[in-house]
């Protein structure tokens, strides 16, 4: 894989290594299962430092493009390529005085900033250097002697123990240091799930979820089934049905953007004491929500040991640190001496420092800050598309996370949508929602994490604008 970064380029070194390889992947050039160079590999050929590679990479993972094998890399993930995509891409390479970085779709850059309404970006000038470097030096200082050694695969029982008290305070987890697991994201959390419920051979996950999850699990040959979780009865039902054994979902936020009624939560627990079955809750954003009565946990509610719980540092710190941890039932922790081969948590040092960090309570300061941040990018978001956009835009959940979903009445797709605004340089994506059919009105994410508050409105401005055509008069946008 040839990489080939112009000079032209705007923002981060890894944000511009993330969205040429995605393009690779988008346009077909790397097809599905081609595995990725190799860090050092990379490195050598481009000359870009491990950090930025590393984070890269991590972006295209949580993003689904690509799934991670134990000691042998990073593999594509793209069933949706067409044959017929080949030889547009030949007459794409062919052309004269075409970049080599490609994406689907390509925005022409017309002098502007580009606006990426980026699912996986956050803020960056908020994070708190300072008190990091502090405790990184610490850190090193405090364990000097035993940065020779391997640490504990499960995780240093210093961060989990931490953890457990933040767990408890914030989202109602209820569990012991021993329960938890620190692992490098939501790939290897995922393959150790799959190591732990081996003999399934069913995993139902819900519908429009996380893509990269889906392919991990076929990957160790589980059969996965998509559920709706927008009507409880036939959720209930189909659950009892199909006799399912486990169910993966995101109920703090959903790819809605709304989260799980308590109704339903109670309902799914009910469902999983009485079949035995297991409920994986990804907790991915669950600091964030700005509407309504913070919902506990489902691992909170659970008094039958039936849920395990996900969560993640990506959020509410920073992607590089490239670190997450899970919460086990105690009977599945009994199990984890049988699997111990495959656990492989993140690096000591970077443990030791959030130890640190959450212990003098830097990590509470700063969830307090980026909370009011994001509320405020929230609000921002919401009365941008209030002015500016069509009464035929709907939000679809707008209580929680660093997303909305909205629905945009019109003849067009999503696809063409999203060409429509990258023509003007603004990034928006497709709902990857499987029940979406030809004729819909298409689904679209904004993500507004890693935006500035006045390019969130310089943004919806811009798509207005591109989309006038495509959508009738504009007028208020509803919102559910």
């Amino acid at each position: 894989m040839d990489i080939v970064l112009s000079g032209d380029e705007k923002g981060p070194l890894y944000m511009s290594l993330y969205r040429h390889i995605r393009g690779l992947i988008q346009d077909g050039f790397l097809q599905n299962g081609a595995k990725l160079p190799s860090i050092r590999s990379l490195q050598e050929q481009t000359k870009l430092s491990k950090t930025t590679i590393e984070t890269a990479y991590h972006m295209l993972l949580e993003e689904g493009y690509v799934y991670s094998k134990p000691r042998a890399g990073l593999f594509v993930i793209n069933p949706q390529v067409m044959p017929a995509a080949a030889g547009k891409l030949k007459q794409k390479a062919a052309a004269p005085n075409r970049s080599h970085r490609h994406s689907t779709p390509q925005p022409q850059h017309n002098g502007q900033v580009l606006l990426d309404f980026s699912l996986l970006a956050v803020d960056g000038e908020s994070f708190p250097v300072r008190p990091w470097r502090s405790v990184l030096h610490d850190a090193l200082s405090l364990h000097i002697s035993s940065v020779h050694q391997y640490g504990d695969p499960q995780g240093e029982h210093g961060l989990r123990f931490q953890l457990a008290q933040y767990l408890k305070h914030s989202r109602g987890v209820n569990c012991l240091p021993e329960q938890i697991i620190i692992g490098s994201g939501i790939s290897y959390s995922v393959q150790v799930l799959s190591k732990l419920l081996e003999g399934f051979t069913t995993i139902a996950v819900e519908e429009a979820g996380i893509a990269q999850v889906r392919a991990i699990f076929q990957q160790h040959h589980f059969n996965v089934v998509p559920v709706p979780l927008n009507s409880h009865e036939h959720l209930i039902a189909a659950l009892k049905e199909k006799r399912i054994p486990a169910l993966y979902l995101t109920p703090s936020h959903r790819p809605t953007g709304s989260p799980l009624s308590y109704s339903l939560r109670q309902q799914l627990l009910n469902w999983a004491a009485s079949s035995g079955a297991y409920l994986i809750e990804d907790d991915y954003d669950g600091e964030f929500r700005y509407s309504g009565k913070t919902i506990p946990s489902l691992q909170g509610l659970d008094e039958q040991g039936n849920v395990i719980y996900i969560g993640t540092f990506s959020k509410a710190f920073t992607p590089a640190l490239r670190m997450n941890y899970m919460v086990l039932p105690m009977r599945l922790i009994d199990k984890l001496p049988t699997i111990e081969y495959a656990l492989t948590s993140p690096s000591r040092i970077d443990q030791w420092a959030m130890q640190l960090f959450m212990e003098r309570g830097h990590w509470y300061r700063h969830i307090r800050k980026i909370r009011h941040l994001y509320r405020k990018k929230h609000a921002r978001l919401k009365a941008s598309i209030e002015a500016h956009l069509s009464e035929n835009v709907q939000i679809n959940g707008d209580s929680a996370g660093l997303h909305l979903e909205i629905t945009v009445k019109t003849a067009r797709s999503a696809n063409e949508l999203i060409e429509l605004a990258a023509a003007e340089d603004v990034r928006v994506y497709a709902s990857q929602d499987s029940t979406v059919k030809a004729g819909d009105d298409p689904k679209l994410y904004l993500g507004f994490g890693g935006m500035k508050e006045g390019d969130i409105e310089r943004g919806i401005r811009i798509l207005a604008k591109a989309w006038s055509e495509a959508t009738p008069t504009p007028a208020q946008v509803r919102i559910e």
